[in-house]
């Protein structure tokens, strides 16, 4: 697997260079030189396949001979151990369950892969590497989740102070031994912004070999094409053969590129919903076809969404080109009020009894917003990113009274361990050269 930045100033690397080093020189984001689709043989059988056939399917027509056959399958059953259900929500609507992981959020799917490359590629070299990684809220949990206790590999999260939800601030300051947490008084943008500096900075470089598990690695978004295919596998399994559209809540944008290279490989998906809260950057671009960043992002319920600046959009206009219609010839863009959220958490509860996030009514909106534009019937697919009991003090204030599993609950008899800094790259800097 060959890949380039996005920025074209830097030269192209293999897998394991571009899993290690995160971002490339440039300032860029790696992307895949080619894409091969898969065969028609493939999307003909694709239902009769398990998440875990799909999965191999899908990351060898990307990773080809970077990883063997035999070692990419134990990686992939090790790392891809839970489900992704399908459930039908209201007629021809289907809700894809992401939360069934460690960590309750979609983002198990890639933290636990790229977990599982990296210590792959670790296994030869035996050096020691230090992940840094932005969260808004999911991305911690997960990686923290996901590297924990792996060998030679430290891990430091950095998440905005007071922007999280309680459990979600449990997950990733309460496991201690390789993970640690960094309370930024700031927002996720100051949170990624940091990162970004440390990777470009070469005092840092030269001391720490540094790696980033966010969705600006690569290796966090080959996973999440998986469930994309997976999605659609179901479909087909119960004979269900209208056009597919799927609606994804979008923040940092890696889960929609992700869909957009699913899409490359030939997965058939008739159009994707972009769906936001207020930090309705994208939308507004596939409105207008001008890119306005917010800064600061804006605080909203739905707040693994509360990004102003999304690392991934370079990686969707490669996708596509750099083409503004062919972007809006694949993509449509919405966004929502928080009160518009609540309102559609309710009425689908009081409907139907199926209780979603504010980031999945957020998704679920999207869709019914695009399939009013339609003449003609569809299966329509939005993603639950997350399981509502990680926000559960919305969820109960909208909806009433709800259980949270066990191992959420668990977490909040649990002391956090965080250590509070500033948005000043100096004292995040000064913090990396004594801590690491």
């Amino acid at each position: 697997m060959r890949l380039y930045s996005t920025n074209h100033q830097s030269p192209d690397v293999d897998l394991e260079e571009a899993v290690f080093r995160g971002l490339p020189p440039d300032n860029g984001l790696y992307m895949p030189t080619e894409f091969t689709k898969l065969p028609q043989s493939f999307w003909d059988n694709v239902g009769n396949l398990s998440l875990q056939e799909i999965a191999f399917e899908v990351s060898n027509a990307l990773i080809g001979t970077d990883v063997p056959s035999e070692d990419l399958r134990k990686l992939i059953d090790t790392a891809i151990d839970f489900p992704a259900p399908l459930v039908k929500v209201e007629e021809n609507t289907y809700c894809l369950e992401l939360f069934h992981g460690p960590s309750m959020a979609f983002k198990d799917f890639g933290a636990r892969f790229m977990a599982g490359l990296m210590s792959y590629f670790l296994q030869k070299s035996q050096k020691q590497i230090h992940i840094l990684v932005a969260t808004s809220g999911d991305t911690g949990g997960a990686v923290a989740q996901g590297f924990y206790q792996t060998p030679n590999i430290d891990v430091t999260i950095l998440y905005p102070s007071g922007k999280v939800s309680d459990i979600q601030e449990k997950q990733l300051t309460t496991l201690g031994e390789n993970v640690r947490a960094l309370e930024v008084n700031g927002t996720f943008d100051d949170c990624q912004k940091l990162v970004k500096q440390a990777f470009l900075d070469e005092e840092l470089s030269r001391k720490f070999d540094l790696a980033s598990a966010n969705s600006i690695n690569i290796a966090r978004l080959i996973p999440q094409a998986f469930y994309y295919v997976n999605a659609y596998a179901q479909l087909k399994k119960q004979g269900i053969d209208l056009p597919v559209v799927i609606s994804v809540p979008s923040g940092n944008f890696g889960n929609l590129s992700a869909g957009i290279i699913a899409w490359k490989l030939g997965l058939p998906v008739q159009h994707f919903v972009a769906a936001t809260n207020i930090n309705n950057v994208v939308p507004k671009y596939i409105e207008s076809g001008v890119y306005e960043a917010i800064s600061p992002s804006l605080s909203t319920i739905s707040n693994a969404m509360d990004v102003g600046n999304p690392s991934n959009f370079p990686r969707m206009k490669a996708l596509l080109n750099d083409d503004w219609q062919e972007m809006r010839d694949v993509l449509s863009g919405y966004f929502y009020t928080d009160e518009e959220t609540k309102i559609a958490m309710k009425d689908v509860y009081g409907r139907t009894g199926y209780v979603m996030c504010p980031h999945t009514a957020v998704a679920y909106l999207g869709l019914k917003a695009y399939e009013k534009t339609l003449k003609t019937p569809i299966s329509g697919i939005f993603f639950s990113t997350a399981h509502y009991a990680k926000f559960l003090d919305v969820v109960e204030e909208v909806v009433g009274e709800q259980a949270i599993p066990e191992r959420l609950a668990a977490l909040l008899n649990k002391e956090k361990q965080a250590t509070l800094i500033s948005t000043d790259f100096v004292d995040f800097k000064a913090w990396l050269m004594s801590n690491l």
